[in-house]
């Protein structure tokens, strides 16, 4: 069988002018810029805007006679991709999708005109290759999808337990030692990093158990684990990460925190780094914070068009205080970055108060807590607001000094933007009160909450529809009611793609509360209940629940998701009001 390969090199740019999807001057001016960058014609055609990805795919896939497959529907074996070494497939932006019964491989290519590419994978896989025309960013996603760290871990874990248990090695001199780059302990945590960074970890947690070693990543909230038997090397890492992070490597009785800069695959990752004392030895949880990425944008966030005009312009406004609240890992830091990031302007002053810094911004005057050396938020708040900032950003309301500082700098003149950790808007108030701020400082401070949770998107590759179970249905009925009847609902069943999980990537569920003339009455007067049932009413709050079911409704997310985040939120909800005979009709 002869390989469906380019005979010979198609020139792109004469091809798109002559099939009219770009003028000639629009490729001169791309071939200029191609010179600048180094980067391929079709890359520079499509980061200009003259072409989009897709149209000159389908224009590759026509005139090589060659098809286009889109990735994220399509069933591959992961070891029939590993066929290709991972260096090549990165490198020519190619990946073996399947074996044909003839014994040729189906290899998708970024750009199929290459035929050097072409030449060396023939050479690697030493057989017939069909081509096929496939998307270059899925490439990528799912090559670090597939080419996983795992066996190479396991293996560094293995040698590492060798070299400890064959010599009485002095840990300290070992991870110290001159020729720390070829070290197995440094290896081993260079391939750690690696995985973490390829899957889009958010943090690793190194725990040493009884007999084993865990490893585990959190992808998209959720955690993956990996287990060694080799324990013994529990130590020498952590020895490790702590001299990298500038901790006392000698102390193992107290917790400590440290925070260091590594570069992995071309990108520049904070780690924050902490260390816990547990039975077995120390616990490491890292949190991964990529300082390469993209500037963060409030309308990548995922509130909807009414929510996101509502929250800009209360952002916008001269002076006041506007929190977004919910538990860890909700994003929380991430919004206000991107509100930040908007305000960012010459004109504007200002300064952030934060325990730790975690993404750096230019112009931005970015404070550090320090409670050893007596810095804590009070203490360098109130040096902020001596500082004439328009906006200070308080990386959180921990206790009654900030919260009254932070409350009184906004009604003197100050935009504070800052977060606390409470399960939905209207309960923030109650806590602002609780922590012991005035109710009268409150309803005239307070502009407006946001409150946010991440839910997790099904994966698109294997989607498939959902018939809720009865419990479910009683929930929905409890939100929807009727609504529900005709709402098709979809889960993901688990592929090589989203690593069997079923879902990949999240995205914000938001409910927005904006202080109103009424609401700001009822919080003078402290009247929690009055302030809950008037907020619950108000025209434009949308509660968890109906976004999170939004998403659920347009196949977005799972039901379960849905139940997830808001089941603990929506408690006061009687589910034993809902009549058992309705739902069985459906």
């Amino acid at each position: 069988m002869a390989a469906t390969a380019p005979r010979k090199k198609i020139r792109l740019g004469d091809l798109l002018v002559e099939k009219g999807l770009i003028t000639e001057d629009q490729l001169m001016q791309a071939l200029a810029a191609q010179k600048q960058t180094g980067q391929k014609l079709g890359r520079t055609l499509i980061a200009s805007g003259y072409i989009s990805e897709d149209q000159m795919l389908q224009l590759l896939s026509t005139q090589l006679k060659v098809p286009f497959i889109d990735i994220r529907q399509f069933s591959y074996d992961a070891e029939t991709v590993r066929i290709l070494p991972e260096t090549l497939a990165r490198r020519y932006r190619a990946i073996v999708l399947k074996k044909n019964p003839d014994g040729s491989l189906l290899v998708g290519m970024a750009d199929p005109t290459d035929i050097f590419a072409y030449d060396e994978l023939s050479k690697q896989l030493k057989c017939h290759l069909e081509l096929a025309v496939v998307r270059e960013s899925e490439v990528i996603a799912t090559i670090d999808m597939v080419y996983r760290r795992t066996e190479e871990i396991s293996n560094l874990a293995e040698e590492l337990g060798e070299e400890l248990s064959e010599t009485d090695i002095d840990l300290q001199e070992m991870v110290q030692s001159e020729d720390v780059a070829n070290a197995p302990v440094v290896k081993l945590l260079q391939s750690i990093f690696e995985d973490a960074v390829q899957i889009g970890a958010s943090d690793i947690h190194i725990e040493p158990d009884e007999n084993v070693l865990r490893i585990r990543t959190r992808v998209d909230g959720v955690l993956q684990e990996q287990v060694m038997k080799e324990k013994r090397i529990a130590g020498a890492l952590v020895s490790r990460l702590k001299l990298m992070g500038g901790l006392n490597i000698s102390e193992r009785r107290i917790p400590q925190d440290g925070r260091f800069n590594i570069r992995v695959r071309n990108r520049s990752i904070d780690v924050r780094l902490s260390t816990m004392p547990i039975q077995n030895g120390e616990s490491v949880v890292m949190r991964l914070l990529d300082q390469s990425g993209d500037a963060l944008v409030l309308d990548q966030l995922g509130m909807d068009p009414a929510l996101l005009e509502h929250f800009r312009r209360n952002i916008h406004r001269p002076h006041g205080m506007i929190l977004v609240t919910g538990p860890t890992g909700s994003g929380k830091t991430t919004t206000l970055y991107a509100a930040l990031a908007e305000l960012n302007q010459a004109e504007k002053k200002i300064i952030t108060v934060e325990d730790p810094v975690e993404y750096r911004l230019p112009r931005i005057n970015q404070g550090q807590v320090n409670p050893k050396i007596g810095l804590t938020f009070g203490t360098v708040l109130r040096a902020a607001l001596r500082q004439d900032p328009d906006i200070v950003l308080v990386g959180e309301m921990r206790d009654k000094e900030t919260v009254e500082i932070g409350l009184r700098a906004s009604i003197t003149g100050h935009m504070v933007l800052s977060t606390l950790h409470t399960n939905d808007a209207i309960s923030t108030v109650n806590r602002l009160i609780d922590m012991g701020a005035e109710g009268y400082l409150v309803g005239t401070a307070l502009r407006a909450v946001l409150a946010q949770r991440l839910v997790r998107k099904i994966c698109d590759n294997c989607k498939t529809e959902y018939t809720p179970e009865k419990q479910e249905m009683v929930w929905l009925y409890s939100v929807l009611g009727a609504e529900t009847d005709n709402t098709r609902f979809y889960t993901g069943h688990g592929c090589p793609h989203c690593n069997n999980t079923g879902y990949r990537g999240r995205i914000g569920v938001f409910e927005f509360l904006e202080i109103t003339d009424e609401l700001a009455d009822d919080l003078r007067r402290e009247d929690s209940a009055a302030f809950a049932r008037h907020a619950r009413a108000s025209s434009d709050f949308r509660p968890f629940s109906r976004h999170a079911l939004d998403y659920a409704a347009q196949g977005i997310t799972s039901l379960e998701e849905v139940i997830r985040i808001t089941g603990m939120i929506d408690d006061d909800i009687e589910l034993t009001e809902i009549d058992p005979a309705t739902l069985e009709s459906e």
